[in-house]
This record gives C-alpha cells, structure tokens and sequence, in this order.
C-alpha cells in the first residue's frame, strides 16, 4: 500500500498514508551529531567486519546488559542492514526447505514473505488474548517459532508469564524461537520482558532481533543487530558476506549512538498523546472497535461489524478520500485495518480520522440498504 501511496503522491494526488508509521520525529541529536562529527574528521569511511565494527559490538553488549538483563560476548552479535536482513539470515540458518514456521496472525507481512521465500511451511495461529501451555499444546509442531514483542499490528506487550509458557514449550518441544524486540522502546502500558533473559538461550538457540528503525526514529538509516548463539551467528556472517558484506559505515556509527542513548520520554510521550487522540476521535463510532494499543506505532481497527473484506474497504477507501490503511488480509487478518498514527502533524492526523469515520458511516449506510 505504502509503494501505491508514492505513486499517487508523484502525480499530484494528496495521499494522507497511515498505511505504514514513519515517524515525525528526525534521529535522535547524538546520532547526528556522531555521524556528522564522523564525516567532518574521518573524510573516509573503511569496510568493517562483516558481522559489524567490535566497537559497536562491544557497546552493544552493554545495551544488552543494562536494558535486557542478558549477558553476550562480542562473538554472538552481528550487525545488519535493519531487521528484516537479521530476520532473513537467521531463518535461513536455522531451517531447511520445508520445516514448519509457527506465526502468529496478525502478523507482520515479511515473516510470512521471508518464509515462503526459503521454501519453509508458514503455520500461522490466531494471537490469543493470551499465551497459556494449554493454549501451545494444542498447536501444530513447527521448528522454528516466530515471537514479536511488542507485537505489530496489536500492540500486544507479552507477560513475563506468557514468556516464561512459551520458554517451556520450546523447551519441550526442541523448536528455536526468533525473538524480534523492534519496538522495544514503544511501550506504553506494561514492561517489555526479554525472553532470552528468561531461559539458557544459547541451549535452546534463540535469536533475538532488534532494530533502530521504530525505537529511535531512524527508519532509512536501515540499522539492526541480532543477538544469537556464536554458531548461527558464523552462519549469518557466512550468509551476509557475500550478499551485503557489512552494514554501512556511518550507519554504524549512528547505530552505536542511538542504543547507548536509551529510550526517548519526549518521543514517546508524543505517541501516546496521539494514541490516545486518535482512539477518542474514533470513539462512539459504531462500525470500527478501536482499543488503545499497549505499544507501538500503530492502531488495529476492527471493522467486522462493517465487513470482512477489508482490502476492498482500504481500496475504496483510497479512491473516494485518498487516505491510506493497511489492510488486514496483508496480516493474516480479514476484517481489520491498521493506522500508522505517528507521521504526520496532528491536525493531518484529525483529517485523516476524520475522513476514514465519514467514508465509513457511508459505507455503511450503504450496505443497509
């Protein structure tokens, strides 16, 4: 949706997108400043090592330290070009063509994307309100699980219990588990609980995937690491050599700034009043259930009431009133919409809501008749 939103942008048309959450905050100020101060003394910027700089290794297990309760060495990081190349190269290691890969719907797309990619078999599973060992019982065998906490669409921040369910299951069951912490720092209700900090991580081989892009406001700088154990880390360096060989120098250097600067009050404060503005302006209106999410930069609207075709609802939606919405079924999920509410000014945002609850009223009255 979001490639469609430039094409209409580039002949003229004023899309508002919430079909994706860029966020109106620049980088945070020490990693301008490192990478400006990087450029004005070094003039040239070397290769690094595949797996990334050690210094910003070394700073990264720190982070991990502080910030996630988990002790590493140097040898177990590498650094990627965002997430998504984190998530591609630790599936790819760990699997082989065919193996079960447990999702949960709504789902972010590229775990299902990257997935069918590697020739592996998306199980996908409907995201309980929440995790209980009766509940993982009952699931297919996979060999890999996918956790992503706080989790995009919902908002969900998983319990230190679900956690520790899902620690034992794993456990039980001999299947690895990658853990993507994106949004780590985007959380409004609740504690955002690593599950490596809960279990012998190296034994059971979780990965654990962290990014830049949502957490400090830099998603173009596409900077990410992964902590994982010393071998699957061999295997992604093995793999990214060759395909990207190291992430970019100053992305780096931006990369080591930005995760020893912490989690910004002022950022998310910012999101949580437009969370909050926004889950009141659809308030009251009949055919979309709006809960304000625990984390993250986005809204899930449920739109069942109204209809089970949501991608035909986000269409018409973008013709008659140029606003973009993802819809569910790009998340495993018919009958929803996510809102990336954290782009624009807040009288575009108002605009934007505004538009979305009046095609809606439309539409409904519509389908009445």
């Amino acid at each position: 949706m979001h490639g469609r939103v430039e094409t209409l942008r580039n002949e003229g048309r004023p899309v508002i997108d919430f079909s994706i959450a860029i966020s109106h905050f620049p980088a945070p100020r020490v990693v301008l400043d490192a990478v400006a101060g990087v450029i004005e003394r070094q003039r040239t910027l070397p290769y690094t090592s595949v797996v990334g700089e050690l210094r910003l290794r070394r700073h990264l297990l720190a982070k991990l330290r502080s910030e996630n309760g988990l002790e590493a060495d140097s040898g177990e990081i590498i650094v990627t070009n965002g997430a998504k190349q984190a998530l591609y190269e630790a599936l790819y290691v760990t699997s082989d063509p065919g193996d079960g890969v447990l999702i949960f719907k709504p789902h972010w797309p590229a775990y299902v994307a990257t997935a069918q990619l590697l020739g592996l078999r998306p199980i996908l599973a409907d995201l309980p309100d929440e995790i209980t060992e009766e509940g993982l019982a009952a699931l297919e065998p996979a060999r890999i699980v996918i956790i992503n906490n706080p989790h995009n669409p919902t908002g969900k921040v998983y319990t230190r219990r679900e956690l520790e369910c899902i620690r034992d299951w794993v456990a039980r069951t001999g299947a690895r588990v990658i853990v993507d912490e994106s949004y780590e720092h985007l959380v409004f209700e609740g504690r955002q609980t690593s599950l490596a900090a809960l279990c012998d991580w190296r034994g059971i081989g979780v990965v654990t995937i962290f990014s830049a892009s949502q957490s400090y406001a830099m998603m173009g700088w596409r900077i990410g690491f992964a902590l994982a154990p010393a071998e699957v880390v061999q295997a992604m360096q093995t793999l990214q050599g060759p395909i990207t060989a190291a992430a970019p120098h100053l992305s780096q250097v931006a990369a080591d700034a930005a995760f020893a600067s912490g989690a910004s009050p002022a950022m998310l404060a910012d999101y949580r009043a437009r969370r909050d503005l926004a889950v009141d302006l659809f308030a009251g209106t009949p055919w979309i259930v709006m809960h304000a999410p625990d984390s993250g930069p986005y809204l899930w609207g449920d739109v069942r009431g109204l209809t089970l075709d949501s991608a035909g609802f986000a269409e018409a939606l973008l013709e008659a009133k140029q606003v973009a919405v993802l819809p569910g079924e790009a998340l495993g999920a018919p009958g929803f919409i996510r809102l990336g509410y954290i782009s624009d000014d807040v009288a575009t945002l108002r605009d934007g809501i505004r538009r979305i609850v009046e095609f809606g009223d439309a539409y409904a009255a519509k389908s009445k008749k």
